[in-house]
């Protein structure tokens, strides 16, 4: 394992500060700074970014600030400051993107879906802003349903778990053979056959709803940043471009 790079270290201490402040703050911080579903009025335009810092609990951010030490720093050192930055921000707002997209076609779905099995718009504000309604309805539309409404509205999202996806890409496009081992699972596989691994969990959680590491996993942001980062990764070392610096 190789020392830490200084922007890494840098991206580290800024997460840790806010995830200490948001501790501090309480509630008031996650409603500013944590990225809400376009549907809610809550989302602002700065929350893509924002949220990139934020993060639900410890081992969230102790999971994700390690593979920023581990797998970005070998990155930046290859590519410059400038241009992990460049990189480490496109994937992360790529990733908000997705996820906003995604969960914006769940939203409109259940919303259309409640709205042809009856409910009328004074009925649907109820239910968002109370989570309350009538089980009659159940006759004629599903739980799930109501409930992917109610989450698609008010879930936000929060770390840097898209952008770490797409530096998990750019590492393994950049070095394949690297063996990695997951904690439980204390057996070195080959980064180009460990991160697409990785990637099709999360595929498998976004579409079935059924996720193996747990629930509240933005698994669209996961893909999303993953898709970004593969993107700028290949094309770079396509055209020689990863062994530019900028400094």
């Amino acid at each position: 394992m190789g020392r830490i790079t200084e922007t890494v270290k840098v991206l580290i201490i800024i997460n840790v500060l806010f995830f200490a402040g948001s501790y501090f703050i309480g509630d008031t911080a996650f409603k500013l700074f944590a990225m809400y579903p376009y549907d809610n009025p809550n989302f602002e335009l700065w929350q893509p970014i924002t949220s990139m810092f934020m993060h639900g609990g410890l081992m969230h951010i102790l999971f994700n600030m390690y593979a920023l030490f581990a797998f970005g720093s070998p990155l930046e050192a290859q590519w410059g400051r400038n241009k992990f930055l460049f990189f480490y921000f496109s994937a992360g707002i790529g990733a908000s993107f997705i996820h906003l997209l995604v969960t914006h076609f769940q939203f409109q779905s259940a919303y259309d879906a409640i709205v042809n099995a009856g409910f009328n718009e004074s009925q649907i504000t109820q239910l968002l802003s109370t989570g309350q309604y009538n089980t009659a309805i159940l006759d004629t539309i599903s739980k799930s349903t109501i409930q992917t409404l109610y989450d698609a509205y008010h879930t936000p999202a929060v770390g840097a778990s898209g952008a770490i996806y797409g530096v998990l890409v750019a590492f393994g496009i950049m070095y394949p053979n690297a063996e990695l081992m997951l904690l439980f699972l204390p057996v070195p596989i080959k980064a180009k056959f460990f991160i697409p691994g990785l990637i099709l969990i999360d595929l498998f959680s976004g579409l079935t709803g059924f996720s193996l590491f747990g629930q509240n996993i933005a698994n669209w942001a996961h893909i999303g940043g993953a898709l970004f980062g593969f993107i700028m990764a290949w094309y770079w070392k396509k055209n020689s471009f990863d062994n530019t610096r900028w400094y």
